[in-house]
C-alpha cells in the first residue's frame, strides 16, 4: 500500500494499493480489486475483503465511465447501490470512498478542517470535461481550504497523445500547452501536470504527489497502456 505523504488533517485515512499481495493469477497479478477486467470474480472478492479488513466500513465502488459526473455520498445514500460516475464527495465520518485505476489519475481531496471528502478518477476525458471542478462544487470549504493529492497514474515519458487531445486541452486554457511535448507527429502529455494547471485556476494550490509512472514500475502497478489485459489498483480516503 502507497500511503500519501501530504498535510491532510490527522482525521483523514487515505492509501492506494499497489499490485502486490493478492491472490490473482497472471496477468491480474496479483491484488487486482476490478471486477469488470476479466478476472476471477472470487479472486477479485477476495482482494477486495483484504482492503476491507484495513477500512472503518466497505468502501463506495463506482462503475467508472470516463465522465465528469460526480455522486454524493450522504446520509440517505443506498450503499449498496450501482452508480455509474467517476467522482465521489462526501462529508459522513468512516466511509470510504474508491475509484480505481490502471494509468488514469486518482486525485484525493481534503478540506483542512477534515470535514469533506472526495475521490476523483481523472482519465483525460474526464479532466477535459471538468471532473475536477464539478467536483470541488460540492465542497463548502473554499479551494485553498482544500488539499489534494495524486495518487500513481502514467508517467509524461510515457503517455503518447495526438493533436486532437493536446487541441481539446489547450482550448481550455493556453498554458495547457505546456503539459505537451512534441514527439513525432504525436506528443507526451503530462497528466500530472494538467490536474495540478486545473487545481490551480479552481484555487487549489495544497497539491501532493505526482511522483510516480505506473507504465514503467511494472513491479508495483498495473498499466493498460502497458499490458492491456491487466488489473486495478484502488486509491480511498475516508474520514476517522
Amino acid at each position: 500500500m502507497i500511503t500519501p505523504a501530504w498535510t491532510a488533517p490527522k482525521t483523514i485515512s487515505a492509501l492506494s494499493t499497489t499490485r502486490k499481495g493478492g491472490v490473482s493469477v497472471a496477468p491480474f497479478d496479483s491484488f487486482n480489486v476490478g471486477l469488470h477486467v476479466g478476472d476471477d470474480e472470487q479472486a477479485v472478492l477476495a482482494n477486495r475483503e483484504q482492503l476491507t479488513n484495513q477500512l472503518p466500513n466497505p468502501a463506495v465502488w463506482l462503475n467508472q465511465i470516463h465522465s465528469s459526473d460526480v455522486v454524493v455520498i450522504d446520509e440517505d445514500s443506498d450503499l449498496n447501490q450501482a452508480r455509474s460516475a467517476d467522482a465521489l464527495y462526501t462529508r459522513l465520518a468512516k466511509q470510504p470512498l474508491a475509484i480505481m485505476t490502471a494509468d488514469c489519475l486518482p486525485v484525493l481531496l481534503s478540506s483542512t478542517s477534515g470535514d469533506e471528502i472526495a475521490a476523483i478518477h481523472g482519465g483525460w476525458r474526464g479532466l477535459a470535461q471538468g471532473i475536477l471542478a464539478n467536483t470541488l462544487t460540492h465542497f463548502k470549504a473554499l479551494p485553498n481550504d482544500i488539499i489534494a493529492w495524486f495518487g500513481p497514474a502514467i508517467g509524461p515519458s510515457e503517455f503518447e497523445v495526438g493533436q486532437e487531445v493536446k487541441a481539446c486541452f489547450c482550448e481550455l486554457n493556453a498554458n495547457h500547452q505546456h503539459a505537451f511535448t512534441p514527439r513525432g507527429d504525436k506528443y507526451l502529455a503530462d497528466i500530472y501536470l494538467l490536474a495540478r494547471q486545473q487545481l490551480a485556476q479552481l484555487g487549489v494550490v495544497n497539491i501532493f504527489g505526482g511522483e510516480y509512472c505506473t507504465v514503467s514500475d511494472k513491479s508495483q502497478f498495473f498499466s493498460y497502456r502497458r499490458d492491456g489485459e491487466t488489473g486495478r489498483m484502488a486509491s480511498l480516503i475516508w474520514r476517522n
